[in-house]
């Protein structure tokens, strides 16, 4: 038999919490992270991790000390833990549904998406096995995965090491990154997403 008190936790977790809940933790990580001198980003853990295999040998590029930055593999592998747990242990009554606005409803289906109120997946369905076998899933899933992590390494770190790590230690490079990754995702928005749906 299962205690009251983890029912009532996974009853708690398991409601949508405030958006500014989300701010607060991340407010508090990066308080942490500049307490101790250190820089957030997941997309380094791909470096980190080449490094710690032996990718020095070849590549000038993976010569550093990757032991350093150990911890930022244990937030990756954090996040996906957490995602994990989330996804498992505490769905809402309402599975895998996105919360969304009847406005966010009408724009996905004048672009053909399948979609009605309270009924929205989280991840959608050109999110599949099935659609990466098709035109247009390989250019969201393959080719937008590419610039995805092509720009993450040409821009010198991803969405959340500017975004969230430099702009909080008032580097100009990130906030201009960040201009960038909004510009890029506009443009997205607006005139490449409508040509694919």
């Amino acid at each position: 038999m299962v205690p009251q008190f983890l029912i009532d936790i996974k009853d708690f977790i398991s409601q949508p919490w405030p958006w500014w809940v989300a701010g607060l933790m991340i407010a508090l990580v990066m308080f942490i992270l500049l307490y101790f001198g250190k820089e957030f980003g997941i997309s380094a853990n791909l470096r980190i991790m080449c490094a710690a295999d032996g990718a020095g040998e070849f590549s000038d590029f993976f010569k550093f000390d990757w032991q350093s930055q150990g911890w930022n593999l244990m937030v990756a592998l954090g996040a996906m833990f957490g995602g994990y747990l989330a996804s498992h242990y505490f769905l809402s009554p309402d599975g895998d549904i996105a919360h969304v606005s009847a406005a966010t409803v009408a724009s996905l289906q004048e672009l053909g998406i399948q979609a009605e109120l309270g009924k929205v997946p989280l991840v959608p369905d050109f999110y599949s096995w099935e659609s990466l076998f098709t035109l247009r899933g390989l250019i969201i899933i393959v080719l937008g995965g590419f610039l995805v992590g092509f720009g993450a390494r040409y821009a010198g770190g991803c969405t959340s090491g500017h975004a969230i790590s430099g702009l909080s230690a008032l580097q100009l490079p990130s906030l201009i990154a960040v201009i960038g990754f909004f510009l890029g995702g506009l443009f997205m928005t607006h005139l490449i997403f409508p040509i694919l749906f």
